[in-house]
């Protein structure tokens, strides 16, 4: 199936490994130019090398933290310069900590915030012109399955992520008369080191979190980057040109609720 991606330019933030490196290797494989931007220099180059090898497409890697917003204009600025502009954006980043009520300062609160929707925000509103030049564009935010449902632990992610599917909902109407789409990925449990990161928390070994960590997933395993890209992929493309103003989750069905 042609996704009608050749040529576009794609930006991914947090595109060093995970979820934002499979992303970057999907649109290359697609066609696409492919810029990718994180905050360890050695590991965003690494990631772009490994999918120019892969792909044979043309990356761009950039340093950066979406945090700050120099940072934001400075990379979109830098994609346009090298590739004369930007199509697809996926808005990923790192996610707010673990912990209680009673453990979250004020400071955690305003990081969390500054992390999971300011950085959306700022990275929407510097392609956004870009994107209304061509009358073409696409806009997903990588959050997570407490978007949808309270994931326990998670204080901070249930009380912020929220936010971007507001903020999405929100902006579709205005975007949309520009042909631009907006829409909200939610991954459940995917094999990234995040979420491997969980084992040693838990004080248990890897295989034994991943197999416990896979019981209450309908489809009985924990998914892969490559199966969230997927998704990533086919709503920036043609096929998905109808799909704005969503909020999809990844999760092999974990999240129970209708709506």
């Amino acid at each position: 199936m042609d996704l009608g991606l050749r040529g576009k330019v794609a930006l991914v933030t947090a595109a060093s490994k995970g979820m934002g490196k499979a992303c970057s290797l999907g649109f290359a494989a697609e066609g696409a130019r492919v810029a990718m931007c994180a905050r360890t220099e050695g590991d965003i180059k690494n990631a772009a090398e490994e999918v120019r090898a892969k792909t044979g497409a043309e990356v761009l890697a950039m340093t950066a933290d979406v945090t700050k917003a120099e940072d934001v204009k400075s990379i979109v600025a830098r994609t346009k310069q090298t590739f004369g502009r930007i199509d697809v954006l996926v808005a990923n980043c790192g996610g707010p900590p673990r912990g209680e009520l009673h453990q979250m300062t004020d400071e955690q609160w305003y990081r969390a915030f500054e992390v999971s929707l300011l950085s959306v925000v700022r990275l929407v509103r510097e392609v956004a012109p870009l994107m209304r030049e061509h009358k073409w564009g696409r806009i997903l935010t990588i959050q997570s399955v407490s978007v949808k449902q309270p994931v326990d632990g998670l204080l901070l992610s249930n009380a912020v992520r929220p936010g971007v599917a507001g903020l999405s909902k929100t902006l579709a109407p205005e975007l949309g008369k520009d042909n631009i789409t907006i829409n909200v990925v939610c991954p459940g449990r995917i094999m990234t080191d995040r979420f491997l990161g969980g084992a040693k928390q838990a004080g248990m070994p890897v295989d034994e979190y991943v197999a416990r960590s896979a019981q209450d997933v309908p489809l009985g395993r924990i998914g892969t980057p490559e199966e969230f890209a997927n998704v990533c992929v086919f709503l920036a493309s043609e096929k998905a040109s109808y799909v704005t103003g969503v909020v999809i989750q990844v999760d092999g069905g974990m999240v129970r609720g209708i709506l």
